[in-house]
């Protein structure tokens, strides 16, 4: 019998590419199993898929800032891994597929130490400080960035893994959900599954200019709906599982830089207006991921301590006017299967 344990968490863009796996995964294994956090918004998405069993894990983060808490963190991962390594024991599986995250740390410490052969993946185009943790205990690290892969001893370039339901959106359903207008342009703004509100605030700042002639479909985050700026053609949605039928919708897609999610936008040519998280709340990933799809002509940026109601509005009316130039780009850029190279490499160290 055939089992892989699936891992990664903190954020949904750790968790959705092992969901592109899923279909091809199910031909393969009898079991699949995933490792995440007791309470994280991982947990939450898996609940939704009922071939994959769930197993919690206290989860251990380091935090950027200089804080006593820090001198727990060994402690609460050493933890962690005991834990894992009887989930991890009790399963008895072939291979494990790390998506990373600090979630995944201790899954794949504990894999490691069961020796249980790892893949993992870095989606961004630098490697997190998880994942430079978990390069050290995996097989293959494969990478969505070619330069990133290039620079690692256990670097394969896959590319970034795109889930096959995207490509079958339904403009039409949004349309006619939201009663939107149909010769307005539609814009989809989002800031990650658990929404921006520094996004959400200069949004709703510029939404009467909007307004004129776009329809705006803002996915807002968890909480965060606000029922005073309802009004024809705005839509907030807190999160959505149908997220490939507003993609579908979507002309102009403003969004957070998230590795996972432009990737998905550039599989589907659509424009996007890049709003990375800072540097002070993150460790610059997006920034880096932002700038290069800006160089490559993909998309535009718009730096947090540069988003204000007028700069949203003029980068808006700015693509719209040049869009076809980015579709145009989009539309030579060369590809991948980064399913099927992931899985190779799956198949490759399955012990």
């Amino acid at each position: 019998m055939k089992k892989i344990i699936l891992t990664g968490g903190g954020s949904a863009g750790h968790v959705v590419p092992n969901l592109a796996l899923l279909p091809t995964l199910e031909k393969i294994f009898d079991e699949i199993h995933y490792i995440g956090s007791l309470n994280g918004i991982e947990k939450d998405i898996i609940s939704s898929y009922p071939k994959i069993k769930y197993h919690g894990i206290p989860a251990v983060k380091l935090k950027r800032s200089l804080t006593p808490k820090n001198l727990l963190v060994p402690f609460k991962l050493i933890s962690s891994t005991i834990r894992a390594k009887k989930i991890i024991k009790k399963i008895s599986p072939n291979v494990m597929f790390s998506k990373g995250g600090f979630v995944s740390v201790a899954p794949a410490f504990a894999a490691a130490i069961q020796k249980v052969p790892i893949i993992s993946h870095e989606s961004d185009f630098s490697i997190g400080l998880a994942n430079k943790l978990i390069y050290k205990v995996s097989k293959v690290m494969c990478f969505s960035f070619l330069p990133l892969a290039k620079k690692h001893k256990k670097g394969v370039f896959s590319g970034s893994p795109i889930r096959h339901e995207i490509f079958a959106g339904d403009k039409q359903k949004v349309i006619t959900t939201h009663k939107l207008s149909t010769i307005k342009t539609n814009l989809l703004i989002m800031g990650g599954s658990l929404g921006a509100v520094a996004i959400n605030k200069v949004v709703r700042d510029a939404l009467a200019n909007l307004l004129e002639k776009y329809n705006v479909i803002h996915i807002v985050g968890k909480n965060n709906i606000d029922k005073k700026f309802d009004r024809k053609d705005y839509v907030q949605i807190e999160y959505t599982n149908d997220i490939h039928d507003y993609l579908a919708c979507a002309d102009i897609i403003i969004s957070r830089a998230g590795s996972n999610s432009i990737f998905e936008f550039l599989a589907l040519n659509k424009p996007m207006i890049l709003i990375p998280l800072p540097k002070n709340a993150s460790r610059g990933d997006q920034l880096v991921n932002a700038n290069h799809f800006k160089e490559l002509g993909y998309a535009e940026v718009i730096t947090q301590e540069n988003l204000t109601k007028r700069s949203l509005i003029e980068k808006i009316n700015e693509l719209n006017k040049t869009k076809q130039k980015y579709i145009s780009n989009m539309k030579k850029a060369s590809t991948t299967n980064a399913i099927d190279i992931i899985i190779n490499e799956i198949k490759k160290v399955m012990r």
